[in-house]
């Protein structure tokens, strides 16, 4: 398979260690941001195979794990309705809110209905005319632009019974939060290919100029993790401050231009708060104002929510990465993907989950 294969090439992988042993003569600490690259890097062995000095730091680039409890609660407030079909990914079944989950109301009879497309929800809403379809719309921005998609197609068909339940949230102010905190050791970053996909990169040019770090943006295979490691080690190792794109087969710097005017059209960004870590500033979105009518949370007047995380949890650390997985002690017992204390442990994109998946790895 074209770009497969070729980014799975042992003697590719091989080339590009020894190359990043030959350089490497400082301690380093390299954080990748999304989740999927974490796994991709679990999955791998990845770091038993780079050199003892460079350290890898799992960011929180799981959307799944930064929806806040607030979220959770309200969207199981709505999806308790009668009245009300509530679509979501699948992933977000499981994540707890105060209580319970999305699954177990599932259990207790809501018609809940996994998705794999916002157009999906829109669909179940022209197919049940009477009935009140709410879509869970989460995700960075490689998903932003397919809720926005759908918004448009709704009111476009004049559909009075769809709505969106709005949690997405953007990369770059999660990084600049994270670099700007006083207690900050993280020296370099792996940027999120598939989110460089949509938004390019020169958002994240100007954090790597401000915060004198140097970005790379790298894809999710084992060659193209390696390659962007051993950039972000050279532009340390001579102090440079970079920002450079290894995953030219998919980013452009300018990004998606129709995905971004779409973003733009339907969306405006807010404050927003984030799971374990804290607000951030201008990291979120709700709908603008020629498409409130879709916000699920002022149709179904939700109230305010409190919420609050497990004491024995400590996820909010293991998101900003302070901590490692293995450094909690309700890892694997009591806490596992069966029954999760943390998000982390539910999403497929989850530092925990895939700690727990791999650990094998790591013993």
């Amino acid at each position: 398979m074209k770009y497969l294969d070729e980014f799975r090439d042992p003697k590719r992988i091989k080339q590009t260690l020894k190359a990043i042993h030959r350089i490497t003569t400082r301690n380093w600490r390299i954080m990748e941001i999304c989740g999927g690259q974490t796994h991709a890097i679990l999955k791998y062995g990845l770091q038993q195979l780079l050199p003892q000095e460079i350290t890898l730091i799992h960011g929180p680039g799981c959307p799944v794990c930064v929806t806040p409890v607030s979220k959770i609660e309200a969207a199981l407030q709505i999806a308790s309705r009668p009245e009300v079909i509530f679509c979501s990914f699948g992933d977000m079944l499981r994540v707890p809110g105060n209580a319970r989950d999305l699954l177990s109301l599932k259990a207790e009879g809501a018609d809940i209905r996994t998705v794999y497309s916002p157009m999906d929800a829109v669909r179940i809403a022209i197919e049940n005319p009477v009935k009140e379809i709410v879509f869970f719309a989460v995700g960075f921005e490689t998903t932003i632009p397919t809720t926005a998609m759908a918004a448009v197609e709704a009111k476009k068909n004049g559909l009075t019974n769809f709505s969106l339940l709005v949690s997405h949230v953007l990369v770059p102010p999660a990084i600049e939060i994270l670099l700007s905190a006083p207690d900050c050791h993280i020296q370099g970053f792996l940027a999120p290919g598939h989110v460089c996909t949509v938004t390019g990169t020169k958002s994240y040019a100007s954090l790597s100029e401000t915060y004198h770090v140097p970005i790379v943006v790298t894809g999710f295979e084992p060659l193209d993790l390696l390659t962007g490691i051993h950039r972000c080690v050279e532009c340390l190792e001579s102090g440079d401050v970079c920002l450079d794109n290894q995953y030219k087969r998919s980013v452009r710097d300018e990004g998606n231009p129709q995905a971004l005017a779409l973003m733009k059209e339907v969306y405006e960004v807010v404050d927003q708060e984030w799971r374990g870590i804290g607000v951030i500033p201008n990291s979120g979105l709700i709908l603008k104002q020629g498409f409130r009518s879709l916000d699920a949370e002022i149709r179904f007047d939700v109230k305010s929510i409190m919420t609050e995380e497990s004491a024995a949890c400590i996820s909010g650390l293991v998101l900003r990465g302070s901590r490692s997985p293995l450094e909690c002690p309700s890892f694997g017992n009591p806490c596992t993907p069966e029954s999760p204390l943390g998000a982390p442990m539910v999403s497929s994109e989850g530092a925990c989950s895939a700690y727990y998946r791999y650990r094998k790895i790591h013993e």
